[in-house]
């Protein structure tokens, strides 16, 4: 197989702090005019552009002349905060010399998490790119914790392919693509032209950052992937040193590793279970259930269930696993307090016990994605 960019009309670009700054940690604007040369030259042949940007905190970094990263979350925050001003000041600045229009939005993993907020951001990005105007997305730093946080942006971006329904997501780093092996370690590493399926003999491939500026290594590249692939799109890392990196992947350059997205992909709905949503609690399983689960696609009842834990409410998003493994993940009929209840036994003791029956499934097939 090979690269089809027959269809692609909306492209997604991800680019690292490590393709924005110096080695010093400032941010280098002959590199983002180089960035938003290329991107006009898109814009001209018809496409349709959204950008994710790193680069907050190493501004940040840049402006009080800091030499290396604070490690309190605090400090982080504070950066961000000082350093997304700056960072989108510099955009604006240079978009203007190629008469682009840009905006801020700026995100949280709760964003993707509530489905009635992921609508609003959609309709949202879409509003921007009907006025003309490239969103600058970006994970809100200043204000995220761990708990809350996305944690780097090659996962952003591939978290947002289906909110923008973006046919192609380009991250843009400091690398050429994936190599066969560390090729800073061995010389007979061979770089991957195309990539058909994330398994795991690519994510071993896959080694730690090597970058004092970004959060993110191969591996979360490997992950952002397998996001974007199961929704059927496709990724493509190139290197942003190099002359052209995102018009070459237009012509017969074909620049980068090419990740194809799968032809039976996961549907919106069922990807934002996979992908998208927190899970709020663990729900343990017997064999038989997962059987039932996994070989015939039924829906979870209660006489499977051996074990709940965690605190969630009806309609909220759960993992379903067993023992020893994860099984894939699912929407509630009931509560935990509920399920605590009722687990273990038939459905027709729901009503005795609970006093009230609205399903006989606690998770419905329908309401399941199990893991691919």
């Amino acid at each position: 197989m090979s690269r089809d960019i027959s269809n692609i009309k909306t492209v997604m670009i991800k680019v690292g702090s490590s393709s924005l700054c110096d080695n010093s940690g400032q941010l280098n604007k002959e590199k983002i005019l180089n960035l938003a040369l290329q991107i006009a030259k898109l814009k001209k042949m018809g496409y349709s552009l959204v950008l994710v940007s790193s680069g907050a905190i190493a501004a940040g970094m840049g402006l009080l002349n800091l030499e290396k990263k604070p490690t309190t979350i605090p400090q982080k925050q504070a950066l961000a905060a000082i350093g997304q001003a700056h960072l989108m000041q510099i955009y604006e600045e240079i978009f203007e010399l190629f008469q682009l229009k840009c905006a801020q939005v700026l995100l949280n993993h709760g964003d993707f998490d509530d489905r009635k907020r992921l609508m609003n951001l959609c309709n949202t990005i879409h509003a921007l790119l009907s006025y003309d105007v490239i969103p600058i997305i970006n994970e809100n730093d200043a204000l995220a914790v761990d708990e809350i946080k996305v944690g780097d942006n090659d996962t952003l971006a591939a978290l947002m392919v289906p909110v923008v329904n973006a046919d192609l997501l380009v991250l843009v780093s400091d690398i050429d693509g994936l190599y066969t092996k560390n090729p800073k370690i061995y010389d007979d590493a061979q770089l991957l032209d195309f990539v058909d399926g994330v398994d795991a003999s690519i994510e071993a491939m896959a080694g730690g950052t090597s970058s004092s500026l970004g959060t993110g290594g191969m591996a979360t590249k490997i992950k952002a992937a397998k996001i974007v692939n199961d929704y059927g799109k496709h990724l493509v890392i190139v290197n942003g040193s190099k002359d052209n990196c995102l018009i070459d992947i237009f012509n017969d350059k074909q620049n980068g590793t090419w990740f194809n997205g799968k032809v039976n992909y996961l549907k919106s709905r069922d990807h934002w279970l996979a992908y998208r949503a927190n899970v709020k609690g663990k729900i343990i399983i017997d064999e038989g259930a997962r059987q039932a689960l996994v070989v015939s696609r039924k829906s979870l009842l209660p006489s499977g269930i051996i074990q709940v834990e965690g605190q969630f409410l009806m309609g909220q998003v759960v993992s379903i696993e067993t023992k020893s493994n994860i099984i894939g993940k699912g929407i509630v009929n009931y509560s935990s307090d509920e399920i605590k209840l009722i687990m273990g036994l038939n459905t027709d003791k729901i009503e005795e016990v609970l006093h009230y029956k609205d399903y006989d499934e606690i998770i419905h097939a329908n309401n399941m994605v199990l893991k691919r």
